[in-house]
């Protein structure tokens, strides 16, 4: 059940929850009605030896509680046969009504008396349809058609993908998962040449139960709009992710579109951010760097190094974002004062070899195999690259010169709460076949990138740099571990950067010593402030505060 605090957004969701179970029902009466009652000749009008094609149900889609998040209604496509009327004058005017056309445009589609087969209405509603069937009209097919209802609207839009009008299916779950929710069609043959009693019926779709959860969806999208309103943002993405399997609690972006008006949306807003927008992440790759530094005993938390503020790669300066020196710095330092020259020092220690060797296992510069349509790489240059050079290994130490994508980067740090097990983001738990038999995902073994004992090291560096510079991510009487990112964005036509743009973040996971789950926030374009700690930590404060509660965990 979904909490009170969602009001009349509630009940109105509740309302459109009980209308689509309704047509659910509606549906399989039709469908008994259909293959069972209805006689073949009230559907189809000539067409000797014809087979006709009986659509299966499409899979219905629920989240992690079994609440409905997806399901069928149908409407009617009326196609016409003007080879079997006797006056098409008179079929048109009878049609103008229910068709909602002038009847003199619908009798020139059907005047020509030799055609076979011209398609009136690919969907009309489900009471025109009726309609159109009682009157029994010569050469007038009526055959119903399943559709799409979407109950969460613009809620996890980009999740789901949707069906266009020809029912074929683009983005999210929707695509990634078609040929297992379409099913397979059946078929009743008609006519004198092929078995009038011939019957094949159809195999309905498989169901899909997701990882989701909707009342932390409801609370993300919440928070996620109320940040992007506050700031002057241009949008924004949250993730809410299960250290322990992978499993997406949550998946929210601003902006944001309903799949029930996918035609009137512009198709820009078709396209996930969260698995197919990559951005460079700035400060948060340091715990990335962080990590390969440790598991390879190039540092140690102890470590420390003299931090003079600037030094040259190349010629070009390479500088702490606070152009400041702060002089002997630990390990700990670098992560609690985000200093760019503390990640250059470890890359230096490490090598180009060991450093990219650790983002390829942390799944940078690759596809997570997340199940939704339209996952980018990332973008990461190597060695390898002609392009690449000894300035890139110096930035891309701190997230700069180095793309991915926010499921990308919610994964890496997952893997660290995780005790240094990499395990692949999914967002489907599991499916049921029509007689109501689960069938499991099989997924990958999850990926030791590196020791627990450096996951362990790190998290408690984590911890004490939230607990010593990043006040508003903490959650009072939670151990957080987490770290913030200011990330610049390119310059697309002049080279270089944006002078005053940022993409603020904050990622972290809680409790510290039990990660329950891993949350990244990412702000688009904020106005005012335009830091992670800022604009993106006290998002992360309220959802983790929220997830706390909702999850009864104990402080």
């Amino acid at each position: 059940m979904l909490p009170d605090r969602q009001g009349k957004g509630f009940q109105g969701r509740l309302s459109l929850l009980c209308a689509a179970l309704l047509s659910f029902t509606l549906i399989l009466v039709w469908r008994l009605f259909y293959w069972q009652v209805l006689p073949h000749e009230e559907l189809v009008r000539g067409g000797v030896g014809q087979e006709e094609e009986i659509s299966p149900m499409r899979g219905i889609i629920l989240d992690r509680e079994g609440n409905y998040l997806v399901l069928n209604t149908y409407r009617y496509e009326v196609t016409a046969a003007p080879n079997q009327m006797d006056d098409p004058e008179e079929v048109a005017r009878a049609l103008e009504g229910p068709l909602g056309r002038p009847w003199q445009e619908i009798w020139k589609v059907i005047r020509d008396r030799e055609r076979k087969y011209v398609r009136l209405a690919p969907l009309v509603s489900a009471q025109a349809g009726e309609a159109i069937a009682d009157l029994s009209l010569p050469g007038i097919a009526v055959k119903p058609k399943p559709q799409r209802i979407y109950l969460l609207g613009e809620v996890a839009g980009h999740l789901f993908g949707f069906l266009n009008l020809e029912d074929k299916a683009y983005y999210g779950l929707e695509e990634f998962y078609d040929e297992v929710l379409r099913g397979r069609p059946g078929f009743r043959g008609s006519g004198v040449i092929i078995e009038p009693h011939r019957f094949v019926p159809p195999r309905d779709g498989l169901d899909l139960v997701l990882t989701l959860d909707c009342n932390i969806q409801y609370k993300v999208e919440e928070e996620l709009a109320r940040a992007v309103r506050r700031y002057g943002a241009v949008g924004g993405t949250l993730l809410v992710m299960d250290p322990r399997s992978g499993a997406i609690l949550a998946m929210a972006n601003r902006p944001t579109y309903d799949p029930n008006d996918f035609a009137t949306t512009p198709e820009e807003l078709y396209v996930n951010p969260a698995i197919s927008h990559q951005y460079e992440p700035g400060s948060v790759l340091k715990i990335v760097t962080m990590a390969a530094g440790l598991d390879t005993g190039v540092v140690t938390r102890e470590s420390a190094y003299y931090d003079e503020g600037r030094v040259t790669i190349q010629g070009q300066p390479v500088e702490n974002w606070d152009r400041k020196a702060h002089g002997w710095t630990t390990m700990t330092e670098v992560l609690q004062h985000s200093l760019n020259l503390g990640a250059v020092y470890v890359v230096n220690q490490l090598g180009a070899e060991g450093f990219y060797e650790h983002l390829r296992r942390f799944g940078f510069g690759q596809p997570t195999g997340m199940d939704l349509a339209g996952e980018i790489a990332g973008t990461v240059r190597t060695p390898e690259d002609p392009t690449w050079s000894e300035l890139d290994l110096a930035t891309n130490a701190f997230g700069q010169g180095i793309a991915a994508t926010p499921l990308q980067v919610v994964a890496a740090v997952a893997a660290v709460a995780n005790g240094g097990v990499w395990q692949q983001p999914h967002v489907v738990d599991h499916m049921v076949a029509p007689d109501g038999t689960v069938i499991p995902i099989q997924r990958p073994e999850g990926r030791q990138v590196v020791s627990p004992q450096t996951a362990e090291v790190l998290t408690r560096m984590l911890v004490e740099a939230v607990e010593r510079g990043m006040e508003p991510a903490l959650v009072p009487g939670y151990r957080i571990a987490g770290k913030t990112g200011t990330a610049q964005i390119p310059d697309l036509e002049r080279g270089g950067y944006e002078p005053r743009a940022t993409i603020a973040s904050f990622v972290g996971y809680a409790p510290a010593d039990d990660p329950r789950f891993v949350i990244l926030v990412k702000v688009d374009r904020p106005q005012v402030p335009r830091g992670g700690l800022e604009a993106a930590a006290p998002v992360f404060r309220a959802v983790a505060e929220w997830l706390l509660a909702y999850m009864e965990v104990p402080p």
